[in-house]
C-alpha cells in the first residue's frame, strides 16, 4: 500500500494547478490521470485577469502571455463579405491595482502544458493511464484502489483525496453527491480544432446562417477553433464531415483537423462540496455554459484556494474547520459564476449567438469571500467604496528606501501571509530581539512613515486600502482588517494554527524581498 497526504484525480486545469499549490508548500500528494496524455484540444481558451494574477503568483504569467494573444475582435460575415465587426470583451487596460485588465487566448492543451512543466519544475508529477476505480473514506483517512493502464491493481492511501476528474467525476457518483442543474440550449454544437486556408487572424469570424451559427476563431500559431450549432442537427465530428461543414458553409478551404468534440451547454453544481475527507473541484463540482468563460478559471481558482488550506491543516495544525471554509466560500462563488455564464449565454439573439458583449463581470476580480468564516473586518464607520475584509487585495506600485521599484503583488508572491501596515502606528523590536515569524509564514510591510519598508510616491496602495492593518491570504484576499495589531495575533491562531507574532515586532524586508522569488 502506498501513501501519500493528498490523492488528487484527474490531471485538467484544476488538478494541475492543485498539484502546484501542493508541491510548491512539499506537501505530498499523488496526481491521478486516467488517459495517457494531457487533454489535447482548445476547449477553455479564455484566461480571465483574475486567472492571469494568479499564474503571476504562480511565477508562469509571462509564459502564459508568450505562448498566447489577446482576443481578437468579432467579424460577422455576410455574402463573402465582413458586414460588421465589434468587440466582444471590455479591455478597461492596466491600472495600480489591476495589472492584468483583459482575458487573455491561449488554448486549453497549452494552459495545461505550462501548468505541468511548472509542477515538473516543482518536483511533482502527473502519473498517466493511472485510474481510481474505488475508494473508502474513515475519519483517519481515505484508501482507494486503483488500476494502470497495465491493467495491475494498487492500493492506495491519503489522508485526503480531491476529485478533479470533471462533470462525469468518478469519485462524486461514488459519493453520491447530487449533482444538479439545467440544460442551457438543447442544441447539440461542435467545438474543433482545425486549419483554415485564406482566412485572416485579425478577427474572430462569425457566419450566422438560416441553418444555425458557425465561428472560427484563430488560436496562437496556426490553426482555429470552430464553433458550429447546427440549429438542432447533430454534428458529425469525423474529420472529413468537419471540412465539408467549413467549406460550404464559409466558402472556404479546411485543412487539417487536430481535436473535435460534441457537446451540448448545460450548467450543474454539487450540493456539497466536502464530504468527510473528499473534495470536490473544477467541473466535478460545477459545470457552465462555454459562455463568458468562466468554467476553467472557477476551476483553477477552486483549487487556489483549496491548496493552501490543505498545506496549513496537514503541516501547521490549522483546525479541521479550515477545510470546511472551502465549500463555504467556493460553492457561492460557483453559484454566482454558474448564473452569469448562462445569462451569457441565452442573453445572445436566438440564431445569433456570440453577439452579446462581456462586461468586466466576467474578469472575476470582483469576486470575494464577504461571508466566509475567515473574513474579519472590525473597523468601522468604512465609506461603501472602501476595501474590506474577504475581498481580492489590490495591486500597487511602491518604492523601497534605496529607490528600487516593487509592486505589492511582488510582495504577495509565495506561499506566506502579508501584513501590511497602512496610516497606523506599528512596534518595533529593540536591538537583540528575535523576531518569531519567518518570512516564509507572514511577511510585514510598513507602508510609509518614518520606518517605512516601502514608500507609496503614488499614493497608489493609499487608495486602493485605506487605512489599517490588513492581513493579506496566501491565496491574495483580505482576511482580516483591523486597526489593533493584537487582534492579528488572535486571527492567526485560532483560524491558521499560526503562533503569535512577536510584539513588539522586528522584521527585516530587504532579504524577504531577495528570496520572494523561492517562495
Amino acid at each position: 500500500m502506498s501513501a501519500s497526504e493528498v490523492l488528487i484525480v484527474g490531471a485538467g486545469p484544476t488538478g494541475l494547478m492543485l498539484g502546484c499549490e501542493l508541491a510548491r508548500r512539499g506537501v505530498e500528494f499523488r496526481l491521478l490521470e486516467a488517459g495517457d496524455r494531457l487533454f489535447p484540444g482548445s476547449r477553455g481558451k479564455g484566461l480571465q485577469p483574475r486567472t492571469l494574477e494568479l499564474f503571476d503568483d504562480l511565477g508562469i504569467v509571462e509564459e502564459i502571455y508568450e505562448a498566447g494573444m489577446r482576443l481578437p475582435t468579432m467579424a460577422a460575415w455576410e455574402n463573402g463579405r465582413k458586414a460588421r465587426q465589434w468587440d466582444m470583451i471590455t479591455r478597461p487596460g492596466p491600472t495600480p491595482d489591476v495589472p492584468h485588465a483583459e482575458p487573455w487566448l491561449l488554448p486549453q492543451w497549452r494552459t495545461q502544458e505550462i501548468l505541468h512543466r511548472r509542477l515538473q519544475q516543482l518536483g511533482g508529477q502527473v502519473e498517466f493511464g493511472t485510474r481510481l476505480t474505488t475508494f473508502t473514506q474513515t475519519p483517519q483517512g481515505v484508501t482507494a484502489q486503483l488500476r494502470t493502464a497495465a491493467g495491475t491493481e494498487e492500493t492506495a492511501h491519503a489522508a485526503y483525496l480531491v476529485a478533479a476528474d470533471g462533470g462525469r467525476s468518478t469519485v462524486r457518483t461514488a459519493l453520491g453527491t447530487p449533482f444538479t442543474g439545467s440544460t442551457v440550449d438543447p442544441n447539440p454544437m461542435m467545438v474543433a480544432d482545425l486549419e483554415v486556408t485564406g482566412l485572416d487572424r485579425d478577427n474572430w469570424h462569425l457566419w450566422h446562417l438560416e441553418q444555425g451559427t458557425l465561428a472560427l476563431c484563430p488560436l496562437p500559431g496556426t490553426a482555429f477553433q470552430l464553433f458550429a450549432d447546427l440549429g438542432g442537427a447533430e454534428p458529425d465530428t469525423d474529420p472529413g464531415a468537419v471540412r465539408r461543414l467549413v467549406d460550404s458553409w464559409t466558402g472556404l478551404h479546411a485543412g487539417t483537423v487536430h481535436w473535435a468534440s460534441v457537446f451540448r451547454a448545460r450548467t450543474a453544481m454539487a450540493e456539497q462540496f466536502r464530504t468527510g475527507r473528499v473534495f470536490l473541484a473544477g467541473d466535478a463540482a460545477h459545470i457552465h455554459s462555454p459562455a463568458g468563460a468562466q468554467g476553467l478559471n472557477t476551476g483553477i481558482q477552486d483549487a487556489y484556494n483549496l491548496g493552501w488550506k490543505l498545506h496549513r491543516v496537514l503541516r501547521h495544525g490549522a483546525p479541521d474547520a479550515l477545510l470546511d471554509s472551502y465549500q463555504a466560500e467556493r460553492l457561492p462563488v460557483a453559484a454566482n459564476v454558474l448564473g452569469l455564464s448562462t445569462r451569457l449565454h441565452q442573453g445572445d439573439a436566438p440564431g445569433r449567438k456570440m453577439t452579446e458583449q462581456r462586461g468586466t463581470e466576467t474578469h472575476q476580480l470582483h469576486l470575494g469571500y464577504p461571508d466566509s468564516p475567515l473574513t474579519h473586518e472590525t473597523r468601522t464607520a468604512l465609506p461603501p467604496t472602501a476595501l474590506r475584509a474577504g475581498d481580492r487585495a489590490p495591486d500597487a506600485p511602491l518604492k523601497s528606501p534605496d529607490g528600487t521599484m516593487v509592486s505589492l503583488f511582488d510582495l504577495f508572491r509565495g506561499t506566506h501571509f502579508t501584513l501590511l501596515a497602512l496610516g497606523v502606528g506599528f512596534p518595533l523590536a529593540g536591538e537583540g530581539d528575535a523576531p518569531r515569524k519567518s518570512a516564509t509564514e507572514v511577511r510585514v510591510v510598513r507602508i510609509g512613515g518614518a520606518d517605512a519598508d516601502v514608500h507609496d510616491g503614488g499614493g497608489h496602495a493609499q487608495r486602493a486600502y485605506g487605512t489599517g492593518l490588513f492581513l493579506i491570504r496566501p491565496d491574495g484576499y483580505v482576511g482580516l482588517a483591523t486597526e489593533d495589531l493584537g487582534e492579528v495575533d488572535a486571527y492567526l491562531a485560532g483560524r491558521y494554527g499560526a503562533a503569535p507574532l512577536q510584539a513588539p515586532l522586528q522584521h527585516r524586508l530587504q532579504p524577504q524581498l531577495q528570496h520572494q522569488g523561492e517562495q
